[in-house]
């Protein structure tokens, strides 16, 4: 059985020293838990333009650039994720739950007291490490 693996664009959108992040709706996948917004590229679609789509729909922005911070490939069992991960720092626009979903700025020193899915810890540890 060949399991499928879902290409996913993340945004860590940073301004200043901090970070937007959202809260995942209870009924999606990793449920509860806070992430950096993004979304699954689609076929034939760069990994720019999913983000740049994801960024509009989900929290109101416009992204103008970004900077590849890491890959991370993660399986949760019943998942597995491609993690493309850019930083965001280049955008017009307020970031907001576009969706209706809890969001916020959180400073990067803050980002280890908020409950993310497992698969982000190394995306943490590297902001954190590069920025803070």
């Amino acid at each position: 059985m060949t399991i499928e693996i879902v290409h996913v664009a993340v945004g860590v959108i940073k301004k200043n020293n901090a970070i937007f992040i959202c809260k995942r709706a209870d009924e999606q996948h990793q449920g509860g838990l806070w992430e950096f917004p993004g979304g699954k590229v689609e076929a034939g679609e760069s990994v720019f333009a999913a983000l740049k789509r994801e960024l509009i729909e989900e929290v109101g922005l416009t992204i103008h650039s970004s900077s590849q911070l890491m890959v991370i490939e993660h399986d949760y069992g019943d998942k597995c994720v491609k993690l493309d991960v850019h930083v965001v720092s280049n955008f017009s626009g307020e970031a907001h739950g576009a969706e209706g979903q809890p969001s916020e700025w959180v400073a990067i020193s803050e980002l280890g007291n908020y409950d993310f899915p497992e698969a982000n810890a190394d995306i943490i540890e590297k902001i954190i490490s590069r920025y803070a």
